[in-house]
Parts: C-alpha cells; structure tokens; sequence
C-alpha cells in the first residue's frame, strides 16, 4: 500500500505546473476580490488569464482518475485482476487448457470462463504452487502448460509487486551453481545443457522454452533434485547404502513418521494408492522405490523450506516435479505434507497436469489435488467438460440427449464435447437449412461445429467460381453465347463441383465418433483408422483430444493432394464425356456446316492425368494455406481478440480471389506447356469449329485458350 500511494500525489502538481505554466499559489491571489466598491477587472483578459490554468489543472485531474483508480484496484486484487491481465491472457488460456476444481464432491467441476478468474486468485494468495507432471511418460504439454502458468504468474506477481521463484526437481541440488551462472548470463543454453547428459535429447527441448523465459525475465531457478549418485545409491541398495554425510543431507531422520497419513476408504493407506498408479506396490523392489521416493521428497521439501526462508518473505514459490510427489497435498506423504508443518496449509496449491483420468470423490475422502489442469489437445478418460454444465445448456435448449445424433452423443459420454460445440450446434438448428444438413449429413456437421463460417466460405469460393466462368465463357464465345448454353452450363457445374471440394477437403472438421471406435483389427478399419489420426489441412490447430506432430502434418498435406487428384481425375473425365454426348446430340439435332466440318479433340486421358496432377500439387498448396492459415488461424484471430468478423470475411473473399486468378495463370502455363492448349499464334486457321471440348477448369475459372480461341480471331 503504501508502494502505490506516493505516484498520484507526486504526479499531478508537476503536469499541472508544466501544462499550466501558473501555480497554483499565483492562481489564488488572482481570483477576483468580493463584490465591493471596487470595480471588477476587466472580464476578457482576466477571464482568458483564469481559463489556461483552470484547462490544464482541470484535465490534469481528468488524467490522474484513472491512475488513482488503478492504484486503488491494485491494492484490491480481486477486481483489478480481472480487468488488466484477462484481455490479453485469458482468450490464450481458454484456448490451450481446462481447468477442473478437484476439491469438489464428485467429479472434478469444470472451470467456466467467468470463475477462471478465481482459479488464479487461490494461486496469487498461495506461498508455494505445485505443479505435478507426468513421471513415467513424460508428456510435452506438460511442459507448454507450465510455461504458460509460470508466464502468468510471473505478470501477476510483477503487477502485486511480488517476486516470483521456479523450483525443477529435473535439476539435482548440486547443480544450483550452474543454474545460477546461466540466469547471470555467464554460461549459455549449450553449456548448460552438459550438465544434464542423463537427459533424454528431447527433454532438454521441451524444457529449453521455460528455462529461457525465466532467465529472461528474471524467475530465480532453484535445483531442488536429488543428486544422482545419491539417488541411484537408494535405488539400488536402499538408504543404508549411503554414507552417514550423505544420510544427513538427503535421508529424513529415523522416527520422522515419513510414512504416514493413512485413510480409511477401502482400507488402504495413502502409500498404496500412490503406489498402484505405478505398478504393483508389493513387486520387485516396491520397497527400494518407496525409500528412494522419500528421499526426492525429503531432498525437495529442505531446498524449498531454505528457498522460502532465505528468500523474500512475500514471495512466490513455484515447484515443478512428479505428481507423486504433492498428490494428495498436505494431507498426503509428499512434499506438501513435509512442509506442512512449518506453513500454513491455506499457503500451498497443488495442481496436477493432463492426469489419465480423474476419479470421482466421494465424503470424508481427501481431494487428489486442488486444481486439475488439462492442455486443449489433450484427452481424459472421462469427464474431460463438465457435464453439469452439459445438462444446463440442453434444459436451456428444451432437448434430450436422445434426440442428438449418434456421434454427439458418443462425444457426451466420452467427456470431449464441450458446451460451447453443443451451444453451437442449438444455434445452427435455428435456421431450417442448416438443421437438415447438419441432422442427415455427418461431414456437414463436422465442418459446421469446428467453424461455423464454413458455409460462408463455401459460397465465396462458388461465387467467385460462377462468376469467373460465366464471364469467361462469354467473352469466349460472343453471340454464341445463349445457342452453347449447354456447354457452358457443362463448363459451370464442372467448375463448381472441383470449388466444392477444394473448400470441403482441406476445411477443419471435428470427428466425434474416432473417440469411441475401439477398432475391429479390420484392414478397413485400420486404414480409417490412419486417416482419422490426420489433420484436415496441415496448419489446423489441435483440437480437443487431438495433436498431430511434424510427420502427421507432412503426411496430411500428401493426403489431401490425393484426394485433390483423384476428384480432379474424375471430374475431367467426367467433363470430357459429358462434351462427347453434347456435341453428338447436337450433331443428331441441329446438324451444321460449322459443327460437321471440323472438331479438335482434347485427349480425355491426358488432360484428365495432368489436370489431377495440377489439383494435388498446385492448388492443394494453395488450399492448405487458405483454409489453414489464412482462415483457420488468421481469421479467427481477428475474431477472437478483435471482435473483427467483417475483417476476416473480407480477409477471406481477397484472398480466395487472388488465389483463384493465380490458380488461373498456372494452369494456362501447365496446359500450354503438356501440348493441352495452344496458344493464339499457333492456330492452323481461323475456320476451325469452336467446340468447347474440356476447356478444363481449375478452381472456378474457365480456361479460354482451348480451340474455341479461333473463334475469337
């Protein structure tokens, strides 16, 4: 408090004095005497006097309300957090995590973006926050989640005036020097890195980002791993192999009770529980692994009771180890529990990272944790959305969960639809159109759930498609125009069929039903199976239950020119068919002179080959980058921070359009060059018929530079 106080008083004298350029003292003898014998000054001059030192004074005050203002929130956390920090933060952490409160009777309740807010309260009041991570399989969004929880903390804790420490059971105790010397700038990243060769290649990745960030920002790191002679010692030979310095340092003391906190549910002790999400807890060396478990957890709980003393008595703490080690928190055996006698229980949070699978809590039974914390791509085995709130946006809606498709339901009970896809999904059975397509066509509802706005892209792409070519196609054939119109609407659908599909393949989708199919070992199934693990388009973003790597993003980008080939393929065969049936029908109807003269075919076979080759190499590029990047992320970026869907309509019609005029020139080029098409200077002569024969559209746009050219010469 009184760090905040002094600015607003020290502050407005001086903007006044240099905006004004009187003092206030000068502006007091200058006010007008009371009314008296004595005539008054003359108005214009003194009123013009009076009016510059009472602007900027006035404005001054205006300026300084909403410093004042803050200064006061910020000695009230609970609403000046709320305004500052969620803008920028909160959209990001919705985005990337789940937030469960395990302390709950129940399932674990989920978190809902108007009470995130207290979530990062609980943390704020906190002395010490655990953060437990994955131990026997070590997971990345482990790693993402902490950094991005770290990178808040640190915000608020700047803005509280607070300092803010991380503690990584990853580095044993002995290496605190060298951590020390890399946040002093004195060794880099590489050197550090010697120092953990015990590592596996990609862990030291996946914690380079965090480590970075505190160095940078200045979050004191604190090794508070046990030594790795130490604990391979205990692994292997139990704590009495260690010497009497070493038992001293790392070992508790005999008669410390280290195993204690027994539970009456089921009849088990809390060391078995913790135990079985192991292995078994009476096999091979159970007791070797328990001793060297209590060792980790008494080395951690001294370097974090040193750390807490030693350091800024208002501090934060933030400890990053194995969920073994803080579940049950303070009324567990772990870390937590050891400090508990020296701190307040109240000043410990602990919250666990992506667990397998949450539990339901029954009265009397202790909270595995105070917060469960889950990455957007990460999946659970049940419960992942709470599904209280599931239950109030169907009564909401006055819908059953009956009456939802098959896969919705899947996707309920699996725990992976949230509330915000089942709102929209009420949303678009609002309109008539949109509620057949998304109850009879299963593609439709997965495109139409991951982005709403996939119906509006459709009809950009199509428009601009009919459009191209219906202007093409008559700056083609002239007078001819309505006498052709079959060929033209041949030409038209064709082109609207390859838009469609350039929109629908690479267009982001959400599959329900690939959570609950177990798989019948069929090599059809197998094979969908493979397909369903790819992304739609290489840069779509994770969704829930859902992350693909580098080679799943590499492979999704062949896929997607497959299947672009193979519907450019059919359809130019198709094209080339439909031009064969026309222009014998036409002979059979209204033979004429021009027709019956002369007719140049274009190779259905080849053109059909080199087409499907342009679709899957060309324009599945230049899809996946609309629909991925443009689209997917761009746009709804603008969206989503800046409220700006016109922006990002508008941002996807530019785009679709240079793409489609872009796509245009490459395929003239592609054509030309294959002996497809011929240029206007390579025309025999001007007599040859204009039989529109496959003028092979590409993306909406009528190529015109077939034989029906000579027409036009």
């Amino acid at each position: 408090m009184q760090v905040h106080t002094p600015p607003p008083t020290k502050a407005a004298p001086r903007s006044r004095r240099r905006r004004g350029g009187v003092p206030w003292r000068s502006l007091r003898r200058r006010r007008p005497p009371p009314p008296g014998p004595s005539p008054p000054p003359p108005p214009p001059r003194r009123d013009f006097l009076l009016l510059v030192p009472s602007l900027a004074a006035t404005c001054t005050v205006l300026q300084s309300l909403p410093f004042s203002a803050s200064a006061a929130d910020d000695e009230k956390p609970a609403p000046a957090a709320a305004p500052a920090p969620p803008p920028a933060g909160e959209p990001e952490a919705e985005a990337l995590s789940r937030v469960y409160d395990a302390t709950v009777i129940g399932e674990p309740q989920a978190v809902g973006k108007d009470t995130r807010r207290r979530v990062w309260e609980k943390l704020m009041a906190a002395r010490v926050v655990y953060l437990g991570e994955s131990e026997l399989v070590p997971d990345r969004d482990d790693r993402v989640l902490e950094l991005e929880i770290v990178r808040k903390l640190a915000a608020r804790c700047a803005e509280a005036g607070r300092s803010i420490s991380l503690a990584l059971e990853a580095f044993p105790c002995n290496l605190q020097e060298q951590l020390d010397r890399f946040m002093d700038g004195r060794i880099d990243g590489n050197n550090l890195k010697l120092c953990t060769s015990h590592w596996a290649p990609e862990r030291w990745q996946e914690y380079e980002p965090l480590l970075n960030y505190c160095r940078d920002n200045g979050v004191k790191l604190v090794a508070c791993g046990t030594p790795l002679e130490v604990s391979r010692t205990v692994q292997a030979e139990g704590i009495r192999g260690l010497s009497k310095a070493q038992r001293k340092l790392y070992a508790p003391p005999a008669g410390s009770g280290f195993i204690s906190g027994f539970t009456s549910i089921s009849g088990r002790s809390l060391i078995d529980k913790i135990s079985s999400t192991h292995g078994s807890p009476f096999g091979p060396g159970s007791y070797l692994s328990a001793q060297a478990r209590v060792v980790d957890d008494y080395t951690m709980s001294q370097t974090i009771m040193k750390e807490i003393t030693n350091g800024d008595p208002s501090g934060m703490l933030v400890v990053v180890t194995g969920s073994s080690h803080v579940i049950y928190g303070s009324r567990g055996i772990g870390v937590p529990a050891r400090i508990s006698k020296k701190m307040q229980k109240k000043k410990q949070v602990v919250v666990l990272l992506d667990p397998e699978r949450q539990g339901i809590r029954r009265e009397g039974e202790i909270p595995v944790a105070d917060f469960l914390w889950y990455s957007a791509a990460k999946p659970c085995s049940r419960n992942c959305f709470d599904r209280a709130e599931i239950a109030r946006v169907m009564n909401a809606a006055g819908r059953r969960r009956e009456a939802l498709p098959q896969d919705l339901q899947k996707g309920i009970d699996l725990g992976v639809v949230s509330p915000e896809i089942l709102q929209n999904f009420f949303d678009l059975e609002k309109y008539p159109v949109m509620a057949e397509l998304i109850h009879r066509f299963q593609g439709f509802r997965e495109r139409l759930l991951a982005d709403p706005k996939f119906l509006h892209r459709l009809a950009i792409e199509e428009g601009i498609s009919i459009t191209t070519t219906l202007i093409a196609q008559y700056e083609k054939r002239k007078g001819r125009f309505l006498e052709e119109i079959d060929y033209v609407l041949t030409d038209t659908i064709r082109g609207s069929v390859v838009d469609f599909f350039t929109v629908w393949l690479p267009a982001p989708t959400i599959s329900l039903l690939s959570f609950g199919d177990g798989g019948s070992g069929d090599s059809l199934e197998l094979v969908k199976g493979l397909l369903g693990s790819l992304p739609d388009n290489a840069f779509q973003k994770g969704i829930m239950g859902q992350s693909w790597n580098t080679n799943q993003r590499f492979a999704s980008v062949l896929m997607g020119g497959i299947k672009l080939a193979g519907v450019g393929y059919i359809s130019s065969i198709g094209a080339g068919v439909a031009s064969d049936v026309l222009y014998a029908a036409r002979r059979v109807l209204g033979p004429s002179t021009s027709i019956a003269t002369a007719r140049r075919r274009t190779p259905i076979w080849k053109s059909a080959a080199v087409y499907s080759c342009f679709l899957g190499t060309s324009a599945n590029l230049r899809y996946q980058v609309i629909a991925g990047l443009v689209e997917h992320r761009l746009g709804e970026y603008l969206m989503v921070y800046y409220n700006q869907p016109l922006l990002a309509s508008l941002l996807s019609f530019v785009s679709r359009t240079i793409n489609s005029y872009w796509g245009t020139q490459q395929w003239i080029d592609l054509a030309r060059a294959t002996g497809l098409q011929t240029s206007k200077k390579e025309l025999p002569s001007p007599d040859i018929s204009s039989s529109p024969d496959m003028p092979l559209l590409e993306c909406g746009t009528t190529e015109v530079q077939n034989v029906d050219d000579s027409n036009s010469q």
